[in-house]
This record gives structure tokens, sequence and C-alpha cells, in this order.
């Protein structure tokens, strides 16, 4: 029985995106029931998630049962008896979650929280616990303002950046810190499938004005990951229509997206115009100091004596996000566990030669240069040539800033893959780059898209 919820969990994981599978199947549990050797009960914490996995997902549950054992299952569904007296909506109980009603949080988020259930904000995420650096401190500080006089400045407040970077804890920490000041507010965390599925459920059950009102009457709106309304047409319009609504009542709306708001396909042009009206900030994968940073505060979070010498071999080869920096330290904890061994530097390299091969053998210099010069539309030849014209030259610095930051290069080494140059004219590169990033913005979006275009 283990066995088989272990290999289902871990299907769910990879078909499902992260918000999803937190909070609609991570928080289950499998109980074998005595009526027969494949006969289950599946245990919710609430009765939101027992409806809503009942609906949408039990039949795949059953399905993969079936390719398991070889045999049909049967899988009852139940809630869990510390949280059974949950009270379930009113109208349409005998579907899916009303719209207006907060969906269940994972069992990390504490389900029996009334004040989750009312916001949906994981209390773990706030200022106070996100790792600043370069990477994110201008979208800190705008978050900040904005938790300080939520509907007045930056309104929409749009952060965006690649997976794993920390937008979500950041929106959740301005929603932490406006309902901690202002506990009457109306505050609700929703991720953009959620909201589309929201929408769904009020045209299938003709409650569509029940929607509109619950929407409309927020205080603070934080709607994570944007892009997943992509060709979604009904919630775009449902989307426009809520979004004028509470910026002309001076309520606030903060939204996080993986790329530049223009540069998001399948959005309308005039949603993507009004996210011009506030302020768009990005978060950049975190430099080295920021991630040492970021594994120092992990490991004393979890009350683990991690080495600098550990956490940056760690930081030197995992560079795209946090959440990869995180996991790695976990499997480097877990294999020391396992083996009996204390964590030092050689037990990080045993547990990690698989990531950090891998790393090296995937991105090489050769690459970067390839990736850069045909985004730009020149010659990989111009790289290392002596031209210093401003269509050349500017391409030349973004790909040795990019090689510093994605490879294991020298310096020395990076110069002379760029026609011999001196490691200095390799530093200057860089700190025109970083320089630069923080004031054009075009530019910072041609920084992103090449990075995810290198990570692959």
């Amino acid at each position: 029985m283990n066995e088989f919820w272990s290999a289902c969990l871990n299907r769910f994981e990879q078909e499902l995106p992260a918000q999803q599978f937190n909070t609609w199947i991570k928080g289950l549990r499998l109980e074998r029931d005595e009526a027969g050797p494949t006969h289950f009960r599946l245990i919710a914490p609430n009765r939101f998630v027992m409806q809503w996995v009942r609906e949408r997902y039990l039949a795949q549950i059953e399905a993969f049962g079936l390719e398991f054992f070889s045999a049909p299952v049967n899988i009852s569904l139940r809630v869990a008896d510390t949280v059974a007296d949950i009270p379930v909506p009113t109208e349409n109980t005998e579907s899916a979650p009303s719209p207006t009603a907060p969906v269940a949080p994972a069992v990390s988020a504490r389900p029996t929280n009334a004040e989750y259930e009312k916001t949906r904000l994981n209390a773990d995420f706030t200022f106070d616990t996100l790792v600043t650096g370069r990477a994110n401190d201008l979208a800190r500080a705008a978050a900040q303002q904005v938790a300080m006089n939520p509907g007045v400045s930056y309104n929409p407040l749009f952060i965006y950046g690649g997976v794993g970077l920390g937008k979500t804890h950041l929106i959740h920490a301005i929603g932490n810190s406006i309902y901690a000041a202002n506990p009457t507010m109306e505050v609700r965390y929703v991720h953009a499938e959620d909201y589309f599925s929201d929408v769904v459920r009020a045209f299938q059950q003709n409650s569509r004005e029940a929607f509109k009102r619950y929407y409309r009457s927020l205080d603070l709106l934080l709607i994570d990951d944007i892009q997943f309304f992509n060709r979604k047409d009904r919630t775009q319009e449902e989307f426009f229509y809520a979004f004028n609504a509470l910026i002309e009542a001076k309520k606030q709306i903060i939204i996080t997206c993986d790329t530049y708001p223009k540069d998001v396909q399948g959005l309308e042009e005039r949603l993507v115009s009004r996210f011009d009206w506030g302020l768009t900030v990005a978060i950049e994968p975190p430099e080295l100091e920021m991630r040492i940073a970021i594994l120092k505060k992990k490991a004393e979070a979890e009350q683990i004596s991690v080495s600098d010498e550990v956490s940056f071999l760690i930081a030197k080869n995992l560079k795209s996000n946090v959440r990869e920096l995180e996991g790695a330290l976990n499997r480097v904890v877990a294999y020391a566990r396992f083996h009996g061994r204390d964590i030092s530097l050689d037990v990080a390299k045993e547990a990690l030669r698989d990531i950090i091969g891998a790393t090296n053998r995937q991105i090489s210099l050769e690459l970067v240069q390839k990736t850069v010069s045909d985004f730009y539309k020149i010659k990989v030849a111009d790289m290392y040539s002596q031209k210093r014209t401003r269509a050349i030259a500017r391409p030349r610095q973004i790909a040795m800033w990019l090689t510093r930051e994605l490879t294991s290069h020298s310096l020395p080494e990076i110069g002379e893959a760029f026609g011999g140059r001196d490691h200095t004219t390799v530093m200057h590169a860089c700190r025109t780059i970083i320089d630069l990033r923080g004031k054009d913005t075009r530019l910072n979006n041609d920084l992103h898209v090449l990075m995810q275009t290198i990570k692959g």
C-alpha cells in the first residue's frame, strides 16, 4: 500500500503544477480498507479537499491503481476526524467548492487555521524569512512600500522572474504584513489555475454574480503565475473587469508571472496595458553571496550544521533558483544521515556528484556564445573578434557575464575564449551588465530570456 501511494504521489507531483499538488494532493493519506486487498480509504484534511479530489483526481488514482496492482481498486473517501467539523458552503454543496469559498490548504499550511481558510496566506512566508540580495532588493523594497500603503503605492504591483526565485514567498509576505496590520481587510491569495477553476465553476453552477461579488469585494488580491491565463479568453475577460473594479476602488492588486508581461503569449493587450499602470519589477537568479546566505538560513531553520565549504560548493554549482539550492542541501543532509557520516565537503561532493556533473556537461562556454549570437543575430566569430561597434560589443559583454554566471570557467579562461582578452576586460564587462540590468528593462528581459534558453 505504501509503495502504491508513494508512486501515486510521485506521478501527481510530476504532472501537476506545484501549487495544485501542494493544495489538493500532498495533504491526502491512504489507509487500507479491511474489505479486500485492493480496497483503500483516502483521507482528506477537510470536506473541501475531499469533494475536489473526488471530482478531479479520484478517477486518475483508480486508473493508476489498476496499472499498479494489475487489478481494479476500490477507493472510498472520507474526512480526517480532526477537521471533520469544518463547515461546507451552503450554496451548491453537491458540486465543486463555490467560487466565494477559500479552497483548502495543504497540511503544512495548517488547514484548521481559520485565518488561512479566509486568506490562503502561508504564515511561514514573511519579510523576515526572505533572504535578500542584489537579485531581489528592488522587488523587496517595492513590496514593503505596498505593504505599508496598500492601494496607494504601486497599484498594481507586477513581479516577474523565473521559477523558484521567490515570487510566491514575496507576495505572501506582502499579504501577511497587510493582514497582520489590518485583520478586518478582505485578503485573498489565489493561483491563476485556481482562479480559472473558479471561473469555470461559476459558469457551470450559474453563479457568476456571486463570483463577481466575491472578487470585487476584496481589499487585497494576490494572484500568482498569471501566465496560466494564456489563451483562456473567458478567464481573462472576468479578470479584466475585476481588475478595473478593484483599481477604481483603490484596492490593491499584486500579480506574479514567470516573464515580462509584454512577453507572455496569449494575454490580451488590454490586460497587459493595465499592468503598466503600476510598477513592474523583476526578481533575478540569486548571486553567489545570496545563494550562500539562503543555504545558511535554511540550515539554521532546520538546525543543521553546514560549513562554509559545503555551502560554497552547493552555491557555486546550483545557480538557477532557490528551490534547487534547498533541494541540494536536503539531498546532502539525507545522504550524510543515511551513511551515518557528518556533513563534510567530501560527503557533499559524493551526494551531488551527478548534479554537479550534469550542470558542467550541459552548459558550455561555446553554448553561451552561440545562444547570444543567435539571439542578437550576429556571427559567433564576432564574439572573439576585435570589433568594438555597439551592436557587437554589448552582446559580447552579455555573453561574458552569462558565462561567468552559468559556468565554472575562471575570468582568464573566459577572456581567452573571447579573443584572448585580459581578465580585467571580463570583469569590466560583468560590472557593466550588472549595472545596466538595474536600469534597462529591455536588457534585463533579454538576460532573463537568454538564461532560460541556455538552461533549457
